[in-house]
């Protein structure tokens, strides 16, 4: 079976007294699962590049997927699963994916390129109180109860 290696971000927003959460909604956003077709939200990830780091993957991820910058804070988790390409050869693949909390800096949701347009049909801020519930995949509903956790343990985070 192959294997991948990706890393993603959790990044987060302090505005108007409350925590945000940039997601996005990939092009092939219908959860084959649901007979609803509805949206898939999920968080800004892709594959480490050859030569570079996990956490310098994510904050480019997220650059590139939501039109936002962002700060590393802290690593998260490791989430793995095996899915099947639905793209191409329908081959298993086992995947390991690394999640890291960051901080939003600068930049508007949303306004990324035109080649990442084929990727990403949406980036938008939600309510962090609220991801867990919008969220398609169960393993980024529980990476984002972490950043939850990690936020109250940090109070200072908000200044």
């Amino acid at each position: 079976m192959e294997q991948e290696y990706s890393a993603g971000g959790v990044v987060i927003r302090f505005r108007d007294g409350r925590w945000w959460l940039a997601v996005i909604e990939p092009q092939s956003s219908e959860d084959k699962r649901s007979r609803r077709r509805k949206p898939v939200v999920a968080l800004p990830k892709g594959l480490v590049d050859k030569g570079e780091k996990p956490e310098q993957t994510a904050v480019r991820e997220v650059r590139e997927e939501t039109g936002v910058e962002a700060t590393l804070i802290a690593k998260l988790t490791d989430i793995h699963y095996i899915y099947a390409r639905s793209w191409s050869d329908g081959q298993r693949v086992s995947k390991e994916v690394s999640f890291f909390l960051l901080m939003y800096r600068s930049g508007e949701i949303g306004e990324i390129t035109p080649e990442m347009r084929v990727e990403v049909r949406k980036a938008e801020w939600i309510p962090l109180d609220d991801a867990p519930r919008q969220l398609t995949h169960r393993g980024e509903q529980e990476v984002v109860n972490l950043a939850a956790d990690y936020i109250l343990a940090h109070p200072g985070l908000k200044s």
